[in-house]
């Protein structure tokens, strides 16, 4: 794994700089920093998140996102999942999607006390992390500059999110019986994923050897992984990240594991064939049209949350499938 900065835009005359041996030949991981957040703006979003989780099931569930109909935007429940067959997971979620009146929704009175903070968080995210980070990954693909950029427009359809997310501590017990985990090994389903730092050991990824590596945390740094989209749009150059999260260490088993993201969906009229790029073409991995998947990025994105509410969890590892194109959920 390596780390990027991203600090001002370069002048217009200049374009950043980012070999071939870069993005591409990470296990889906890499680190951020200098990115223009401060730890005290993090550590906000943070306190509404303990906050928000603090507040009666009840209220939360007044605001329960339209799980089954493939919307992540509201709440996600308490074990709502089966995270192996009958046995549920110890997540629950909050979403916040874009501040576009297409995504207007109700909010716990936590969520609407610190609205425009955090409006100008989404934003800022958006605007100064993953803009510049789909305009190097572009110039890596020899695309222009704009492309993957044009390709996410905050103003548009798009599933994007900020995610306050918390892990439920459980005992020894409970962990054992559900073998250590705390989310199945899967990856993410739409371009890019930034989590804010995380120390409580958990997240592990999956190497190309098939061991699981703990994904370590660095002080003042935000760690992305790369998902779906960009691996179908690159044809595997660049590789979706499998990863899981497991039971913490025994000095870390009591704590719940709150957590900020920021999830990165792909307009959702974009289709998932793979790009035209001149390195593609080169290596070899721009497909005949024939061969190119049939599904846009929306279809997949709500096909992925749907598959948790279709049917049951399997014991081993599954498929899904849609249009030419597929992923892995992992029975570890």
């Amino acid at each position: 794994m390596t780390s990027s900065h991203i600090c001002r835009a370069p002048p217009a005359e200049s374009k950043p700089q980012m070999s071939d041996e870069g993005l591409c030949k990470l296990p889906g991981f890499f680190y951020v920093t200098n990115f223009g957040l401060s730890p005290e703006e993090i550590d906000r979003q943070f306190a509404i998140g303990q906050e928000l989780f603090e507040l009666p099931e009840s209220e939360k569930l007044k605001h329960r996102a339209d799980l089954e109909a493939g919307n992540y935007n509201g709440y996600r429940p308490l074990g709502a999942i089966e995270i192996l067959p009958g046995l549920r997971d110890n997540i629950e979620l909050y979403n916040v999607f874009k501040f576009i009146p297409r995504y207007a929704r109700s909010h716990p009175e936590v969520i609407l006390r610190h609205y425009e903070e955090i409006e100008r968080f989404h934003r800022f995210i958006y605007d100064h992390i993953v803009t510049k980070l789909f305009r190097l990954i572009a110039i890596l693909l020899e695309l222009p500059e704009d492309y993957l950029v044009n390709g996410h427009p905050y103003d548009g359809p798009s599933d994007c999110h900020l995610r306050y997310m918390i892990y439920r501590a459980r005992s020894a017990e409970e962990n054992a019986r559900h073998q250590n985990l705390w989310s199945r090994g899967h990856t993410d389903f739409g371009s890019l994923t930034l989590l804010f730092r995380q120390p409580v050991a958990a997240l592990q990824v999956k190497t190309p050897e098939g061991a699981w590596k703990y994904v370590k945390p660095y002080p003042n740094s935000i760690t992305v992984n790369i998902a779906d989209a960009l691996q179908f749009w690159t044809n595997g150059y660049l590789k979706s990240s499998v990863h899981r999260v497991i039971a913490p260490p025994p000095d870390q088993a009591h704590i719940d594991r709150l957590g900020v993201l920021y999830f990165v969906r792909p307009g959702d009229g974009l289709d998932l064939k793979t790009v035209d790029s001149p390195l593609l073409r080169r290596l070899g991995l721009k497909k005949d049209e024939g061969d190119e998947a049939q599904v846009s990025a929306g279809e997949w994105v709500r096909a992925r949350v749907r598959r948790n509410w279709d049917k049951p969890p399997k014991a081993n590892d599954e498929n899904i499938e849609l249009g030419g194109v597929k992923t892995t959920i992992f029975h570890e």
